[in-house]
């Protein structure tokens, strides 16, 4: 594990890297500020120290640029001449911790072990993210560019988003993204599958029940809209939504409130709702499958996802980083591909899209040996 230590007198620098090097530590040191932060630019450090009286760049001004780069590391400030003030503007610009000199060396090793397990926790959870969310959108084509300016037009607003089209194209990550964006990111995402829960259940999902509503009622539940207060509600498959569900859906949308399936008593929310579909709602309207005053009220915004076939530049990106992803997901041998081999995938037709994609890479990393060829692609695809 690597730290730095940022101070302009020398005694104490030297001083505090012997006795860390000695714990085992691997420490690098700076004068001022910034020196500190040309090797924070160039190396990763997990803990730094940092006084805060220094020449050039002071240990406050270090501070503030560090945070604004999004840098992972905890920095704990150090002075000899700290006041509870002072203390307490470190800590709100984002300080781990704040040390008085003379230092003790107890509370810098109990310090640097507490830090440590927080940086380690803060890439946990970042992982946990990309798990769960998996945010990156992959591709530069004009189709992709198109909807990453729309997402960044629409995420900071509270306005619903109706995204379409067909299966496997990605409409889930386009939810994702504007969620992940908004202001309400760090309230909970919540979504629901309209098309895999049945009809009879839907309304108990969405809208909660109280204890004895129905036969198997043991308990009182908190239903999907309530379980997004305050953040957002992903409303997947929403085409296959029953009418009967749709009018309580309408009802939430137009007065912010609710009632649990055997309850008269209204429950307020505040939640932003997102829906997908790869049906075409206008058609459904005409059918009388889908109510148009709710078509109306999801479609405030509308993204048009594209097929992979709409945007097969993309198709090589898409395949090294299903490669990259799926062997640090797996820890299987990662293989490179041959040019013949990517541009017959490049040519073909993706029905399945992006889903039928990562499969087939993920398929050939299993079957091919030593590199994906184009005999490869033509074998197993």
């Amino acid at each position: 594990m690597k730290l730095l230590i940022i101070d302009d007198e020398r005694s104490i620098r030297n001083s505090l890297k012997e006795i860390l090097d000695d714990e085992g530590y691997d420490v690098d040191t700076a004068e001022n500020g910034l020196q500190g932060l040309a090797m924070v630019e160039k190396e990763k450090y997990s803990v730094i120290f940092c006084d805060i009286k220094m020449p050039e760049m002071d240990g406050i001004e270090f501070l503030d640029k560090v945070e604004s780069m999004g840098i992972d590391a905890a920095v704990i400030m150090i002075s000899g001449h700290g006041d509870i003030d002072t203390a307490v503007e470190c800590i709100k610009k984002g300080a781990f911790d704040f040390i008085q000199k003379p230092l003790d060396l107890n509370r810098i090793l109990i310090t640097i072990k507490n830090a440590t397990e927080k940086v380690s926790l803060v890439k946990e959870t970042k992982i946990l993210k990309k798990k769960v969310y998996g945010s990156e959108m992959i591709g530069e084509s004009a189709p992709m560019c198109h909807i990453r300016e729309m997402i960044d037009k629409v995420a900071t607003t509270d306005a619903r988003v109706l995204i379409i089209g067909s299966n496997g194209t990605g409409k889930e990550l386009v939810a994702r993204n504007l969620h992940q964006k908004s202001l309400r990111s760090a309230m909970p995402y919540i979504e629901v599958n309209c098309a895999a829960i049945p009809s009879e259940l839907i309304e108990s999902e969405l809208f909660g029940h109280e204890k004895g509503a129905f036969t198997s009622a043991i308990k009182q539940h908190k239903g999907k809209f309530e379980q997004a207060d305050g953040g957002t509600l992903f409303l997947d498959e929403i085409g296959d939504m029953s009418l009967a569900a749709q009018a309580k859906v309408l009802r939430v949308l137009q007065e912010k409130k609710l009632s649990r399936v055997g309850s008269d008593k209204d429950i307020n929310v505040d939640v932003r709702v997102l829906a997908a579909t790869n049906k075409n709602l206008k058609e459904e309207i005409a059918k009388g499958n889908f109510r148009e005053d709710l078509y109306h009220r999801l479609s405030v915004i509308v993204i048009n996802v594209p097929s992979l076939d709409e945007r097969k530049d993309d198709i090589p990106l898409l395949v090294n980083y299903f490669i990259e992803q799926i062997c640090a997901e797996t820890g299987m041998q990662k293989l490179e591909i041959d040019k013949d081999a990517l541009k017959l995938l490049v040519d073909r037709s993706w029905t399945g899209n992006i889903r039928e994609l990562r499969n087939v890479v993920e398929r050939l990393l299993i079957l091919s040996s030593g590199r994906i060829t184009a005999a490869d692609v033509r074998a197993y695809v």
